[in-house]
């Protein structure tokens, strides 16, 4: 099998806004499997420039060669590229798209047969556009809607959710929030009761990562479910996931195959919550189509055919210029078009 790299900066249509600042571009390689026969498949090895553990690690396309042509050479390319989760989904994508493993290829989603439920995001903004994102979604037929908080005033934010919450009951619309760690130490608690008062379905991330301790007892005492994130990245061998996952104990934890091990990683960390009764969800990175494809097939694999469980997959509207690949959201689900 050949591999050939090629690079691409993607546009965003706004700013897209966290707690730790905002994206406008989105850089990267784009990783091309050609077997003997000419049968071709891509991956996207896209690291988040302030996030990811192996940012940095591929703007020279010789230095990506020559870990791929290593990690071939290993005999266990995923054993290889553990450190690397953006570079080995990238890898792992092409690889199979190329093969059609039929793990990820033979599914009613792969078929084009069924979609995948996904959330609608509403990104971090000024009030009336967060407001404004809030019900253009809820046109749009999402019944489980993400929002992004902790970068405008709170009172606003809670105003936000109140807004929902007064035109929406929990059995109406499922609502989740993302603080992205956003959160400090000594509000983290009095925040969590207040969202509790809007049935919220979970939080993600409430403080940053690394502060496992306090992780585990806000994961204790919390009156809503804490879901874990960016506390996964870099968090690449098994014993480390196994240890994190016993320590904190969440009630559920969020899953990105460019952050958190590529497929092969994302498959351990589903399978060791599994085993502690601890839930999970996938979503993308902020990936092209190309990523987003991937991070779906795999989804639907993993999770099943029968699974109703929003996904957040909804991230293909994004930029200006992506890549057309065969995946297109139609109302709140997203489906294989090709």
């Amino acid at each position: 099998m050949q591999f050939d790299l090629t690079t691409k900066t993607l546009h965003f249509k706004k700013p897209a806004r966290t707690s730790r600042g905002e994206y406008t571009l989105h850089e990267m390689v784009i990783v091309t499997a050609t077997r003997d026969d000419g049968t071709v498949g891509r991956g996207e090895c896209a690291p988040l420039p302030d996030l990811s553990c192996d940012r940095g690690e591929y703007g020279d396309l010789g230095h990506v060669r020559s870990l791929i042509d290593n990690a071939m050479a290993s005999g266990d390319y995923a054993a290889y590229l553990r450190p690397y989760p953006a570079l080995l989904f990238a890898l792992e994508s092409a690889i199979n798209e190329a093969n059609q493993l039929p793990l990820l290829y033979d599914t009613p989603f792969a078929r084009g047969e069924a979609g995948i439920p996904t959330n609608g995001l509403v990104w971090m903004a000024s009030y009336d556009d967060m407001l404004g994102q809030i019900k253009q979604k809820i046109a749009n037929g999402f019944r489980c809607v993400k929002l992004k908080i902790g970068a405008i005033d709170w009172d606003d934010e809670i105003r936000l959710i109140e807004f929902i919450r007064s035109r929406f009951g929990r059995d109406e619309l499922e609502l989740r929030v993302d603080a992205n760690g956003a959160f400090g130490p000594d509000d983290a608690m009095d925040k969590l009761n207040q969202l509790a008062r809007y049935d919220i379905h979970s939080i993600e991330q409430p403080v940053r990562q690394g502060r496992w301790d306090l992780m585990a007892g806000l994961c204790r005492r919390s009156p809503l479910p804490i879901a874990l994130d960016e506390e996964l990245i870099g968090v690449n061998d098994l014993d480390g996931k196994r240890r994190l996952l016993d320590t904190i104990n969440p009630q559920y934890i969020v899953i990105k195959p460019t952050l958190h091990g590529g497929m092969t990683g994302t498959c351990e960390w589903v399978d060791e919550a599994r085993q502690r009764g601890i839930g999970s969800w996938m979503t993308s990175a902020l990936e092209s189509n190309i990523g987003l494809r991937n991070v779906a097939l795999l989804a639907a694999s993993v999770y099943g055919p029968d699974n109703d469980f929003p996904q957040g997959l909804g991230t293909g509207l994004l930029f200006t210029d992506n890549i057309p690949y065969g995946i297109e959201l139609k109302g709140s689900k997203i489906y294989i078009t090709q």
